[in-house]
């Protein structure tokens, strides 16, 4: 008989923390904390401050649930800006606690993640994990090449969701994960794409910094003469343009409109003005995924598609219809993230998987 496990997943967001309990693969509750105070904040209430008045809300919020934290085999948290890693599920260790309170490779409310799953696994005695942050490095080594030595690609994507919807397909197509190739995209206010081949992301964009399709708030991949151009007008700075291309661009430029929440709800609504833009989102995305189909010699399993996107019937046919001929299409709509930091844990927990080390190796 398969042993039952509880396990608290937790997702921090700039000013809510998304908290879910989980008797394995079931969901007993689930709950969004909205943190008043922190609306305004981007770190400046400090970040013992932030992990210390969140983790107070989540347990009193099971307290109030009538949640018996004895019965809990485990906490899992979404994975912050820490150094490059392999995927997988790693305990929360003291060099990773060090890492996400100096924001070793950025700040970002994802970074407290790991903070508050630690503070309360160690009040109640259980190991505590992170899975598959943004930072998973897979990346074969010509991938990371450029034309110019002083560039170097960069690894980072929605590891989380992408490996989640690739072993569900795998699942679903009763294939190994670890033995397969499958294309998957990520499509939602930022958009990645990757090449999974046997269990590894070899080839990614990286939808953060400039890479790959324009998204609802990204402009994606540019012209780099223009680029370069646009960087000398008067009156242009390097945050101003990082600003610009990484949160102010894609359909908000088209859209001439800040309110994302807006355009989101619109696309979802099927509202035939934006045709014509998601139209052109998807045939970028296309492009990507036939380029992918390169890298894996056209050897695909399938082609996964995934996010809060993926729900958008219309987006989805333009894309399918560019790419299907490449391989069988399936649709994971939505993000889920706690359902797959969960299932992370679970893999350990059932002894399917080892937790993993984080390791900061002499030097670094």
């Amino acid at each position: 008989m398969n042993k039952t496990f509880r396990v608290l997943g937790i997702n921090p967001k700039k000013d809510q923390t998304k908290i879910g309990l989980y008797e394995n693969e079931r969901c007993l509750l689930e709950r969004s904390l909205f943190h008043r105070e922190l609306i305004e904040s981007d770190f400046t209430n400090g970040l013992d401050e932030q992990v210390f008045l969140r983790t107070e809300e989540i347990q009193a919020r099971l307290f109030l649930e009538g949640i018996n934290l004895s019965k809990i085999d485990a906490v899992v948290a979404r994975g912050g800006l820490i150094r490059p890693i392999k995927g997988g599920t790693y305990e929360i260790n003291q060099a990773m606690l060090d890492d996400l309170t100096i924001g070793f490779n950025g700040k970002h409310p994802s970074n407290l993640g790991g903070l508050i799953a630690k503070r309360i696994a160690d009040s109640l005695d259980l190991p505590a994990f992170i899975v598959d942050p943004v930072v998973v490095d897979e990346l074969d080594h010509i991938a990371k090449m450029t034309g110019l030595p002083e560039i170097e690609r960069r690894s980072i994507f929605h590891a989380l969701n992408q490996k989640s919807a690739a072993r569900k397909a795998a699942r679903d197509l009763q294939v190994d994960y670890h033995e397969s190739n499958f294309i998957v995209a990520h499509l939602g206010t930022g958009i990645t794409i990757g090449a999974h081949q046997n269990g590894k992301v070899i080839d990614v964009n990286n939808g953060l910094n400039g890479e790959g399709p324009f998204s609802p708030e990204r402009a994606g991949s540019l012209p780099t003469g223009d680029l370069i151009s646009l960087c000398f007008q008067e009156g242009s700075s390097e945050k101003m343009l990082q600003e610009k291309v990484s949160t102010q661009g894609g359909l908000l430029a088209h859209l001439k409109t800040t309110k994302l929440t807006e355009v989101i709800e619109s696309i979802k609504q099927n509202d035939p003005e934006l045709h014509d833009y998601l139209e052109v989102m998807a045939y970028q995305i296309a492009k990507e995924i036939g380029s992918l189909s390169a890298v894996l010699y056209g050897q695909v399993q399938a082609i996964v598609l995934t996010g809060e996107l993926a729900y958008n019937s219309f987006f989805i046919k333009q894309i399918m219809r560019r790419t299907k001929w490449i391989a069988d299409i399936l649709t994971y709509p939505g993000e889920n993230d706690l359902e797959s930091l969960v299932d992370g844990a679970l893999r350990v927990l059932n002894e399917s998987e080892n937790a993993k080390q984080y390791v900061v190796k002499e030097g670094e």
